[in-house]
């Protein structure tokens, strides 16, 4: 086997189980696609209290610059219901034209697609005139703790240095081409406890009903709107997504209910003017009577989730340009620059270096079934390597 074949590529890291925070023999497999080509290869376990430990790779070819990063992950999350799976989800059946398999879009494709067009491009031009790296986690669809934020701090710390990055998360919402990510929206996450007095459903005089008060904070911290979008961001929006009481007795009125949420808000905020105008809102709606006649303000506590994602917008020029002017070369599609979707570990690059993302079509990705075209393996790997030639070119190398 050769590396200048994505299909190829592909197949044998499906076939390596990575479920996070599993490695799964997916890093050996990129390991030995990345050693002939001449990269030298590391790889580091991440360690962190309370989480389960975590095997990387960081991988470099050349030593002076400019220097491109390729980031990725080969972990992947549970397949679910193997049973449902029309094909083995570790198999790399190829049916129909297409590829399955977990992983197969998000995002070992992508990965896959690189490593075929870097060993293309030194097979016809020989070593990059700079450097190309690979920093590849086994901890994107897991917490994020033990992954690429610590390997870029090592990878830093002794001295890297990056120009750029692609990342190649599956971006097209519809056909290879559509989407370029050039940013993120940021997200903060949160609970609110309500604090009440248990008793008898039939005398709510003895008791404090929590569910009244925390329904009242979460409509305040979905309405009004935050904002109604920017030139690049589409409109700040915050979600309730559970309300907990643990009570399963239709006649008790519980002790406290719980409230969680999630916003992703655009570069009106930061992640501490968006927390700001969070609490702002539950002080205003705590001292509201309206559904506590008698009783406010409402006690209630809130807990942050820890490290929020903060939002970001890549402005570099010959990045972008030199991804957009390939992907129109290769399909004749213009690609279109977008901040949309959730967050990804670009949110950590992006304190190095400008980072940008682009990869295979998502829409099988976490499904039953997941899968890829094995047509757009090889388009992606082409506008992979026309990118690479580009991107040198207007480096000036």
């Amino acid at each position: 086997m050769t590396a200048t074949s994505p299909v190829q590529n592909l197949a044998t890291l499906i076939r390596c189980p990575s479920v996070t925070p599993a490695e799964g023999g997916a890093l050996t497999a990129l390991a030995a696609m990345l050693e002939p080509l001449g990269f030298i290869v590391e790889r580091m376990v991440m360690s962190e209290p309370g989480t389960p430990d975590v095997e990387n790779l960081y991988a470099r070819i050349g030593v002076d610059g400019p220097h491109l990063m390729f980031a990725g992950h080969t972990d992947v999350v549970p397949v679910g219901d193997e049973a449902a799976w029309t094909h083995a989800p570790f198999s790399a059946a190829i049916a129909g034209g297409e590829m399955y398999g977990r992983g197969a879009v998000d995002m070992k494709g992508g990965i896959a697609c690189f490593v075929a067009a870097v060993a293309r491009h030194i097979e016809k031009h020989g070593p990059p005139k700079g450097s190309i790296s690979f920093l590849i986690t086994g901890d994107e669809e897991g917490p994020s703790i033990n992954g690429t934020s610590k390997l870029l701090e090592w990878a830093a710390a002794r001295g890297e240095r990056w120009d750029a990055c692609l990342v190649g998360e599956p971006t097209n919402p519809d056909q290879l081409g559509d989407m370029i990510k050039i940013g993120r929206r940021g997200s903060v996450s949160g609970a609110i406890t309500v604090h009440g007095v248990q008793g008898h459903a039939a005398y709510p005089h003895l008791a404090d009903n929590p569910v009244r008060s925390v329904i009242a904070l979460a409509d305040a911290l979905m309405d009004p709107p935050f904002d109604t979008g920017t030139a690049d961001f589409q409109p700040s929006n915050l979600e309730v997504t559970t309300i907990d009481v643990g009570n399963r007795a239709v006649n008790v009125i519980p002790a406290r209910a719980t409230a969680s949420f999630n916003i992703r808000f655009n570069d009106t905020w930061t992640a501490e003017t968006v927390m700001a105008e969070i609490v702002r809102r539950l002080e205003v709606a705590a001292a509201d009577d309206r559904l506590r006649p008698g009783r406010a303000p409402v006690r209630y506590e809130i807990t942050w989730a820890e490290r929020p994602s903060h939002v970001f917008l890549t402005r570099d020029d010959r990045l972008i340009a030199s991804l957009s002017s390939a992907i129109e070369a290769a399909i004749g599609r213009v690609p279109q620059l977008s901040t949309t979707g959730g967050t990804s570990d670009a949110r950590f690059i992006k304190d190095y270096c400008p980072v940008v993302e682009f990869g295979l079509v998502g829409q099988t990705m976490h499904m039953v079934d997941e899968r890829v075209s094995v047509a757009d393996l090889e388009t992606l790997t082409m506008i992979y390597e026309t990118f690479l030639a580009r991107w040198f070119g207007n480096a000036g190398a």
